[in-house]
């Protein structure tokens, strides 16, 4: 477990992101580890590089994702250039780049959300699944929630007496890490994320968690400001390459 002084590097976040948000099945072909995502988004579906590949090599991982009915994608982490300058020679190109984010949880554990506005539930509410729904969340990604082991929740966040957001957190390895943030339309830009993050600081505290991480797409700017308030630390990138089919 990582000491509160020391931030996790993106490599250990790699391991947080697959251990709180698991493909259906994952398994070795060759270099690469293929991973069955059954609708759960890319995170589950992208394919990685276990060690050094050739170009040669991205057949086997292309041939492998056909029989599973997935898009051809790969996963590139850092460190990774020359799989990346292989992927695209190979046509791929690059498709949501990420930062990833982490942060101690004791000081962010250490402001509480006003009362009632962040709320922990696990299993989800039906107001929680509707939520998410609205917001593209739909029940093959709730199936990986449910995949996740060890300690997990899910948060309904609460403004001006009605719901306003959802969002899940598990912890792996000491590391907790949030996903599917959904705030309704209409309840933004009144810190409703802002009240998760911390709710969610203080239930990973509480559960073992030295720190508590997320990763969200370079392109979501007000998201990444957010982040960046709350003084989390951006420890490092990935992107996919995404072949598009005629």
């Amino acid at each position: 477990m990582t000491s509160p002084e020391t931030l996790p590097d993106i490599q250990q976040l790699y391991d947080v992101v697959d251990g709180t948000w698991p493909a259906a099945r994952s398994f070795e072909a060759g270099p690469w580890l293929i991973r069955e995502g059954q609708g759960g988004g890319q995170r589950v579906s992208a394919a990685t590089a276990q060690q050094p590949v050739t170009a040669s090599d991205i057949a086997l991982a292309e041939a492998e994702m056909a029989k599973l009915g997935q898009p051809k994608l790969f996963m590139v982490r850092d460190g990774e250039a020359e799989l990346d300058a292989l992927l695209a020679d190979a046509g791929y190109v690059v498709h949501d780049p990420v930062n990833a984010y982490v942060a101690a949880t004791g000081p962010m554990a250490a402001v509480r959300p006003p009362p009632v506005s962040a709320l922990l539930a696990w299993e989800p509410l039906a107001i929680m699944l509707d939520i998410w729904e609205a917001g593209g969340i739909g029940p093959c990604r709730i199936n990986v929630m449910h995949r996740a082991k060890g300690p997990k929740t899910g948060v309904i966040g609460r403004l001006n007496d009605h719901p306003a957001a959802a969002a899940f957190c598990a912890i792996h390895d000491g590391v907790a890490m949030v996903h599917a943030i959904e705030v309704l339309p209409h309840q933004r830009r009144q810190n409703m994320a802002r009240y998760v993050m911390h709710e969610l600081a203080f239930w990973a505290r509480q559960n073992g968690a030295s720190h508590i991480s997320l990763v969200v797409t370079q392109a979501n700017v007000g998201a990444n400001a957010l982040y960046t308030s709350l003084g989390m630390t951006c420890v490092g990138q990935y992107h996919y390459r995404l072949k598009r089919e005629d």
